[in-house]
């Protein structure tokens, strides 16, 4: 992030940060005129015994309405002070992914992979788990691949080394790994990891997902169909 960028991104901040105050101000300002009010009026002698009953009543159903409003500007307040996302940082929350475009007092405007724009209330968000996958350079790239029961695992394990080793987008340190992760019904499911930097993540993992599926034939392995053994006994 350049110089520009960073007072950009603070001046956004400041501006919703004053935009929450103005409106605190405003709601103690409201309330005040109101004790104001009261006072005045008992002042000239009016039973406000009523008045304040139905105040109450109107501020108990005016409460309720906005108690949602309320939630989404708290939980707005709450993302300005934890930050745990920024402007411009791609996360992943309320199950929508995409890179935070706006945050407003009271929704957080992201815009998806496909160019869909998606406003998420802040209570939703700031109570949920969140996955901000611009905190870090690095990404690792995973995949499970199945292979036939009786294929040779070392084989393939050298095959899927080597085709990493060939992409000069994988990184070396840490270093790609290929486990028997799971001998599943089946197959036998190899857990493949490699390390990317983070805007190189969905190219590797597309362009080698057809990679592995054209190579891993040429080396004897196969990829297995469900399958089930059905023994048949006769009396």
């Amino acid at each position: 992030m350049n110089l520009l960028e960073a007072n950009a991104l603070g001046q956004s901040h400041l501006a919703v940060g004053d935009a929450a105050v103005s409106a605190l101000l405003g709601y103690a300002i409201v309330f005040l005129g109101l004790i104001l009010l009261m006072i005045v009026v008992q002042t000239l002698g009016v039973n406000v015994t009523s008045l304040i009953a139905l105040f109450s009543a109107a501020t108990l159903a005016i409460g309720m309405a906005l108690s949602g409003t309320a939630q989404n500007f708290a939980g707005g307040v709450m993302i300005l002070l934890m930050k745990p996302y920024r402007v411009g940082d791609f996360i992943s929350a309320q199950g929508q992914s995409g890179t935070v475009r706006e945050i407003k007092l009271f929704s957080t405007v992201i815009t998806t992979g496909d160019n869909q724009t998606i406003y998420i209330p802040n209570n939703s968000i700031a109570t949920a788990i969140i996955d901000n996958y611009s905190t870090s350079e690095t990404r690792r790239v995973d995949w499970t691949i199945g292979i036939s029961y009786g294929d040779d695992v070392d084989a393939a394990r050298r095959a899927l080394l080597d085709l990493l080793a060939a992409d000069s987008r994988v990184l070396t340190d840490p270093a790609p790994v290929v486990w028997v992760a799971a001998l599943a019904d089946s197959s036998v499911n190899l857990s493949v990891r490699a390390w990317v930097k983070n805007a190189d993540y969905w190219d590797v993992f597309f362009e080698n997902n057809e990679k592995i599926y054209k190579l891993l034939p040429l080396k004897g392995i196969s990829f297995p169909f469900p399958q089930m053994d059905v023994h048949v006994k006769q009396n």
